[in-house]
């Protein structure tokens, strides 16, 4: 049956969207966190815009003058000819460049560093090599000049992960680092206590588009006319659809799964059903201890607010959203957050007032009238009228008007002009230095020359002016630290495959290394015949690793420094030229500088130019004394074994001679009671004998059994009397 009004799938998509039950009940928690978050973000939201407007406010659009100011000076809707002035003179994105600009200079870098015994130092060096690599194919300085600025600015920028596949003809997937341009699209959970979201329970990131975008996008989606039908009585709902556009959100949240987590044997622990937990049971069998546990999962969904169109699982521990903050402060229960400008508004509109006010008082400022007699302008009035405002080449005046002496008068002549207020220019000056102030940015943090004399005052004066927009940096540097560990986090689950990786060094020169995901060891080193290491394959995902962030000065730089000091360092020591005289052609910049620095390393003695590693001698010599151990090793072993098998024989020795005196002694005995005896005793002692030998299979007393040959039957079958043997000789 056709459902042409589109009532059936409007009851579809009540019940979820024909899905599983669950999605209504996650379609319908994310309407109100989102809804949460707009109520509790709103009153900063609205100080954070306005601070957006005015620090992009600019002469055309008078964004830093207030409407009703604008109304009384008659600059509505820009400014008139009859307007009085309503200028501009925007010092703020100055203050916000100084700020943004030396991040840049000076860009945080997280550092991956083992955390644990099973973590390995070269492993480290390829985690960082590979987050400089995604950070290359993402543009991620791009993502972080954008969260900066809009910190800075504002108050609040963000950064995301993404993962996305390769190509189109394989299931191996890449993980970039997205920008942000806008952040008043994130929607984080407003309960979060670190400044940059790691304990966010959930975050959105929306998008308005147009409603055939929308359709062309989705068309296996409900109708519009449908979603419309849907919100009618839901407050929570208008916030995802207007007259024009729909918002479509990429929704993370933090799902727990109740599971019991096992402890093995070498504090292992794994929770019972996963392949971990299979693999320790067959290894330790029942673990020692268990206990009930949350296991959370971060999923994804893109949301439209009345059903799901995308859902998946995010492979990371995190909410791939990284929050950097500038001044955040919390008032009767709401988060307010702020940046550089929130502060300079008051002083900047002062500025502009005062500086309009000059204007103005210096247009309206009458010029200075000429002075002269009566009598001197009659026939040229209208010339004097104008002389104010036509430049006239020449002007007339009668010569005969005379004073009543009779003597001729002089000529006109301009009054003095009117000077400006000084209060005004003090106004004005003072304006500028409360920009500064509140900024927390002085004249040497701005390069501005003061009465400092030495580098060392003018480092020590700026430093002192970076001390109050510090925080903007070090908060920054968390972000990316934070962000760092997450792609640390995401490695070993994306790359999961067996796969030849690139990265990147910390001079920009790339290389490739192995990835095997399914090796046990964290690197494992392929050797040829003498022993020398020709290749690694690595395992990101054996042992832990932690980040720290580093700030300073990006590798050019450093160069740059590098090269100044061993410059300095070469002309007052010109012998350790043939010694270090490549390094310092290395870091020269200019083209064939590194062909150089290869050519001039031939000259120098290569003992100086090997490691000790890498020493093939070094490493031959170290081959021989380990082959030389491994024989010392064999040999003692011999030795103990030639002493065990000595001892042996000793123990064997003793055994025979306490054989045979048991055999002299018993034959002794059987040859005395022989004496003493008739015949059916002797019968009766020797039946008990080789009774007695039989039973001990052949053996009487330790004594071996003799021969059958040597055993006589009797005619009653009896076996006889066996004769005294004569004494063995002792071994040797």
């Amino acid at each position: 049956m056709a459902d042409y009004t589109g009532m059936v799938a409007a009851g579809n998509v009540a019940n979820g969207g024909g899905k599983k039950d669950d999605d209504s009940n996650v379609l319908a928690t994310a309407r109100s966190r989102l809804d949460m978050a707009i109520s509790a973000l709103s009153e900063s939201r609205e100080d954070e815009i306005d601070d957006l407007k005015f620090y992009a406010g600019s002469p055309d659009n008078h964004w830093q003058w207030p409407a009703d100011v604008l109304a009384t000076r008659g600059a509505v809707q820009g400014q008139t000819i009859n307007a009085r002035p309503c200028l501009t003179i925007n010092k703020l994105p100055q203050h916000v460049r100084q700020v943004t600009n030396d991040q840049r200079q000076n860009r945080p870098t997280g550092k991956v560093i083992p955390a644990d015994d099973k973590a390995d130092i070269d492993v480290a060096e390829v985690f960082n090599g590979m987050v400089r690599h995604i950070e290359y194919i993402s543009d991620a300085d791009v993502a972080y000049d954008t969260a900066c600025e809009n910190q800075v600015s504002y108050g609040e920028g963000y950064i995301r992960i993404l993962t996305e596949y390769c190509d189109d003809n394989t299931f191996d997937q890449d993980i970039k680092i997205g920008r942000v341009r806008n952040s008043f699209s994130v929607y984080m959970d407003p309960t979060i206590q670190d400044p940059c979201g790691a304990d966010a329970k959930w975050c959105f990131v929306t998008e308005d588009i147009r409603k055939d975008d929308y359709q062309r996008m989705y068309p296996d989606s409900a109708p519009i006319t449908t979603l419309q039908t849907l919100g009618v009585g839901d407050q929570n709902l208008s916030q995802w659809l207007n007259e024009d556009t729909i918002r479509i959100a990429d929704y993370y949240y933090v799902d727990y799964d109740k599971g019991t987590l096992n402890l093995y044997p070498g504090n292992a622990t794994a929770f019972e059903g996963t392949p971990e937990d299979k693999q320790l049971r067959d290894m330790y069998g029942k673990p020692k201890k268990t206990r009930q546990s949350d296991r959370p999962r971060i999923k994804y969904c893109k949301i439209n607010g009345y059903e799901i169109l995308e859902e998946r699982e995010w492979a990371g521990k995190y909410i791939p959203i990284v929050r950097i903050i500038g001044n955040e402060f919390e008032v009767d229960g709401r988060l307010y957050v702020s940046g550089l400008v929130r502060n300079a508004k008051d002083a900047q509109r002062m500025y502009n007032y005062w500086v309009s006010q000059e204007a103005e008082m210096l247009a309206l400022a009458p010029k200075a009238p000429f002075i002269g007699y009566g009598g001197q302008f009659e026939g040229y009035e209208n010339q004097w009228k104008t002389a104010n405002t036509t430049n006239w080449p020449y002007l007339e005046v009668n010569p005969d008007v005379t004073d009543g002496a009779g003597a001729t008068l002089p000529l006109p002549q301009r009054a003095q002009p009117p000077m400006a207020s000084s209060g005004l220019l003090q106004a004005k000056a003072g304006a500028s230095e409360d920009i500064k102030a509140s900024t927390g940015q002085y004249n040497a943090s701005l390069g501005m020359t003061s009465n400092e004399r030495s580098g060392k005052a003018i480092l020590a004066r700026q430093r002192e002016g970076d001390v109050g927009t510090y925080h903007y940096g070090d908060n920054q540097a968390r972000g990316v630290r934070y962000l760092t560990r997450q792609l640390v986090d995401l490695i070993p689950k994306i790359y999961d495959t067996q796969r030849i990786a690139r990265i990147i060094g910390e001079d920009g020169e790339t290389s490739m290394v192995k990835i095997d995901p399914m090796q046990q060891e964290p690197i494992k080193k392929i050797m040829d015949q003498n022993g020398i290491v020709i290749d690694k394959i690595y395992n990101p995902g054996v042992g832990k690793y932690d980040v720290v962030a580093t700030t300073g000065p990006g590798y050019a730089t450093k160069r740059q420094e590098a090269l100044e000091a061993m410059g300095q360092l070469l002309q007052g020591n010109p012998q350790l030229w043939q010694v270090a005289g490549d390094l310092f052609v290395k870091n020269m910049d200019w083209p064939g500088a590194q062909e150089m620095a290869k050519r001039f390393a031939k000259t120098i003695d290569p003992k100086l130019m090997s490691d000790a590693d890498e020493n093939p001698e070094l490493q031959a010599a170290q081959q021989q004394m380990q082959a030389m151990g491994q024989e010392m090793e064999q040999m003692h072993q011999m030795i103990q074994n030639v002493g065990k098998s000595i001892e042996m024989q000793e123990q064997r020795r003793k055994d025979y001679e306490a054989e045979i005196k048991a055999y002299q002694a018993e034959t002794q005995r059987i040859t005395a009671t022989q004496a003493g005896m008739n015949e059916q005793q002797i019968q009766d002692i020797a039946m008990g004998v080789v009774a007695a030998a039989m039973e001990s299979n052949g053996q009487i007393g330790g004594i071996p059994e003799m021969p059958e040959q040597q055993m006589d039957v009797g005619m009653d079958g009896m076996p006889e009397m066996p004769q005294p043997m004569p004494p063995m000789e002792q071994p040797q």
